[in-house]
């Protein structure tokens, strides 16, 4: 495929003049920059045209400032709004991959690239799954490939494969235009039940689906149990956090690059157990660290302050660290935190974290752990948008008694402070000092392991404080002189030599 036709240079083009930027940020992944100056540069040519048409005279293309951006501070597939502040920049042309979460501020234009499909023998495995299956089919696949979407369609009509019922999803628009709702990111967006938080259903008949940019709608009576999700597309994140969604459905991936398919995912079947594993992990830690994975997604603010609020509501201690791309190494500068909860977008917030010191959940995990009348039943929201609530979430009763799989019996967090009004400064370090200082032994100056609850606490725990410094002992101790010259030899050893 061209350059013009892979990069969608004319509808880019388009959309910068028809709203008349002055300033845009094209965001590269590193794959892809090889290829920047050439987009660029056809960027440049197309606008001057299109200015030529315009201003019925000779346009000037450099009235159009175009900045190239590469390595992001957070996921490649997230616009980065910060990275565009920097250049001033009107709005962001996005390139590769991409999960379409809203942006907060600018505007931006998704160009999802154009990946080779050999479209007869896809529609030939598509047309054998469609004969040999009793469920009705929903074709789901990698943005990259919409673009052949039309011709599958029309090679599985021409192969006559009617017997069962087939949808195919659509690939929503790639131009994201903060919404109003997230003006302001204080507040929370407006989000009706049962619905996704980017999309709108525009039939009332039917009930809407939207996942990382695909859309679709079935019929009533209808539920996502009763499909054979039949995806076209590599084992990506994208791919991922369908699996994880509708894990209940019963999926089969075509492997465009492999040309086979595949049903086993019984790797990814276990990836569920362990999440439940980590939601009971977190109901037992004390000292909760919220990770901030995103500054560009709209409602991540939000979430941020409902993580903190239910944290809090269950009588646990939180802290929140900006980091992007967390690694094992950076988080294990914060050995107090028991567990971090990830706020991200959808196709990054499955952090893989066996080996982290502490385990990262997700905002979804963090409300089956915290909060009161939330059980694990399999159904699992990748999404935080999805999750964000107008009301606080009720906590769990710190003071009940519940069964506690890690630590294999019933456990009573009688310790857990309550929560109280927040204190003027002084105070508040007054008695966080108190309590670190009261919880000290004697003898050792430790604590039993697991009974921090705070940074304070978890601090004045350290086998290590510094030189030690003895106020009962009132005598000097006198110097002593050290070594001095060179490590070849020391003064005293040349003295001793001869």
């Amino acid at each position: 495929m061209d350059l013009e036709s892979t990069y969608e240079i004319d509808r880019v083009a388009g959309f910068i003049s028809a709203r008349a930027f002055r300033r845009v940020a094209l965001q590269f992944p590193d794959e892809l920059l090889k290829d920047s100056t050439r987009i660029v540069a056809a960027l440049h040519e197309k606008l001057r045209s299109f200015n030529q048409l315009q201003a019925g005279s000779n346009g000037d293309a450099k009235d159009v400032k175009l900045y190239v951006m590469a390595d992001t501070m957070y996921g490649n597939c997230c616009v980065d709004e910060v990275g565009a502040s920097h250049a001033n920049a009107d709005c962001v042309i996005h390139y590769g991959r991409t999960c379409f979460s809203p942006t907060s501020t600018l505007p931006a234009f998704l160009v999802l690239g154009k990946a080779s499909l050999g479209v007869p023998l896809c529609a030939q495995k598509l047309c054998e799954y469609i004969k040999k299956t009793g469920k009705p089919i929903l074709v789901l696949y990698g943005l990259e490939y919409g673009h052949a979407i039309t011709e599958i369609k029309a090679s599985v009509g021409s192969q006559a494969c009617f017997e069962l019922e087939v949808h195919y999803a659509d690939i929503m628009s790639p131009i994201i235009t903060p919404p109003e709702t997230f003006s302001s990111m204080n507040e929370q967006p407006e989000l009706s039940d049962g619905q996704c938080a980017n999309v709108r259903s525009t039939q009332e008949s039917n009930a809407a689906y939207c996942i990382g940019g695909l859309t679709w709608s079935l019929p009533v009576g209808r539920r996502m149990e009763d499909y054979l999700i039949f995806y076209v597309g590599s084992d990506d994140p994208a791919f991922a956090n369908i699996l994880m969604t509708y894990n209940a459905c019963e999926i089969v991936r075509y492997d465009a690059t492999e040309d086979l398919l595949v049903n086993d995912f019984s790797q990814q079947k276990r990836i569920l157990k362990r999440r439940y594993f980590l939601i009971e992990k977190a109901k037992d830690a004390s000292i909760i660290g919220i990770l901030v994975g995103t500054l560009g997604v709209a409602g991540y603010l939000h979430m941020i302050h409902q993580m903190k609020d239910l944290i809090t509501r269950a009588g646990k201690k939180a802290y929140t660290f900006v980091m992007g791309r967390p690694n094992p190494a950076k988080l294990a500068n914060f050995p107090e935190c028991d567990i971090f909860v990830y706020v991200s977008c959808a196709q990054t917030a499955l952090l893989d974290s066996k080996e982290f010191l502490a385990p990262v959940i997700t905002p979804f995990e963090a409300m089956i752990a915290f909060g009161r009348g939330s059980e694990w039943t399999g159904a699992y929201v990748t999404e935080f948008r999805d999750l964000i609530t107008s009301s606080p979430m009720e906590a769990k009763n710190q003071s009940e008694a519940r069964f506690s799989f890690i630590q294999g019996g019933y456990v009573e967090d009688v310790e857990q402070q309550e929560v109280e009004e927040v204190e003027d400064g002084v105070s508040a370090l007054v008695n966080i000092t108190e309590k670190a200082l009261r919880v000290r032994d004697k003898d050792s100056q430790t604590l039993m392991p697991g009974t921090a609850k705070s940074g304070a606490e978890y601090f004045a725990t350290r086998s290590y404080h510094g030189l030690d410094i003895h106020p009962e002992n009132n005598f000097s101790e006198p110097f002593l002189i050290g070594k001095s010259g060179r490590a070849s030899g020391y003064k005293n050893e040349t003295a001793q030599q001869s």
